[in-house]
Order: C-alpha cells, then sequence, then structure tokens
C-alpha cells in the first residue's frame, strides 16, 4: 500500500474526525485488535483529537498530534503502525517467516505459505488458530520487531494444510514509505 507513497501527491486532504466518529472508531479498534482500553488509551488519548488523512487509492491514515498511528483501506480493518506495533508488540497476533523470506517481504511482497511453516516460520497453535482476514504482525526469524503488518489470505490451520500460495497479503513493512513518515 505504502510502497511508493508521497505525501506531496498522494495526500488529497486531512480532516479532524468527529467525536461521534471517534467512538465509533475507538470500539472498532478495540474489538479487531483485542486489547485492553488503557492500551489504546496510551495509543491514543481520548483527550486527543484524531485526524483522517485521506490517500490515493481509498487510503486513509489517522493521525494523533500529526503522528500516524492506524491506517485503514476503503471501509476495512484497522492496521497499526509499525512504530505503534513497536512501542506496543501485544496488539496483534504474530506470524513469523523463515530467514529466507525476509528480503522480499522488506521488498513489500505477500508472504507465501511455506516461509510461515518451514523451520523458522511460526503460526499459531491449533487450539489458538487465527481466521482468514484477520490483522497481523509479521516477525521474522531472528529478529526481534515485528517488519511487517499484514492480513491473513487464508487461516493459519488452512496454511498448514494447503501450504502453498499466498498465506499473508502485505499492507506495510520495514522500509517503506509510511515507515519514513515521522509526521502527516
Amino acid at each position: 500500500m505504502f510502497k511508493k507513497f508521497s505525501p506531496s501527491t498522494d495526500i488529497a486532504g486531512s480532516t479532524p474526525v468527529k467525536t461521534s466518529v471517534q467512538r465509533q472508531i475507538r470500539a472498532t479498534v478495540l474489538s479487531q485488535w483485542k486489547i485492553e482500553p488503557e492500551t489504546l488509551e496510551a495509543i491514543w488519548p481520548k483527550k486527543e483529537g484524531l485526524v483522517h488523512v485521506k490517500c490515493r487509492e481509498h487510503i486513509s491514515v489517522y493521525t494523533v498530534q500529526a503522528q500516524p498511528i492506524f491506517f485503514q483501506h476503503f471501509d476495512g480493518p484497522f492496521y497499526p503502525t509499525l512504530r505503534i506495533l513497536h512501542k506496543y508488540p501485544y496488539v496483534l497476533p504474530m506470524v513469523r517467516v523463515d530467514r529466507g523470506a525476509i528480503r522480499f517481504l522488506l521488498a513489500g511482497a505477500p508472504m507465501m505459505c511455506p516461509g510461515l511453516t518451514s523451520a523458522g516460520g511460526y503460526l499459531p497453535p491449533a487450539d489458538a488458530s487465527l481466521p482468514a482476514g484477520t490483522v497481523v504482525a509479521i516477525n521474522a526469524e531472528g529478529k526481534e520487531h515485528a517488519v511487517g503488518v499484514g492480513i491473513l489470505k487464508l487461516g493459519t490451520e488452512e496454511i498448514k494444510l494447503v501450504n502453498k500460495d499466498v498465506g499473508v497479503e502485505t499492507a506495510t513493512y520495514l522500509g517503506d514509505d509510511l515507515w519514513a513518515l515521522q509526521n502527516l
């Protein structure tokens, strides 16, 4: 989404979000990310106004004090930015790719099932399986912090069974243009 993103050409405008809409967004984020209200309060204090930055290709970036905290494509799920994910790594469930997939991930490619099921990869166990459409943090073998955020195209159990094709569609990754932006 943010492979070639330039604030000067890709931003259509920004508007403050109404308080009633902020409450709806807060409730949606709490249900999607499965976090405690205190964590969301630390990320986005209630007293701080949320600003909606409209971008090309129907991407919405939401900022607090000009810092991007999460984004959304069309009316899809809310994705946290990598900077938020590095501060609060527990806000999303985690999957891990092996060392061989790191260079492809850092180029913005979707993560293939074999990279998730190999010896260096990790998927949650069967009792904690994730359904398709879940927003996940993408970690890399041997790395401490998440290197990407994506959405599962298949459920984790289905990834283990099929073991081919795209497993996670990458939304943002370390080194893309959203990562480069400190403020909007």
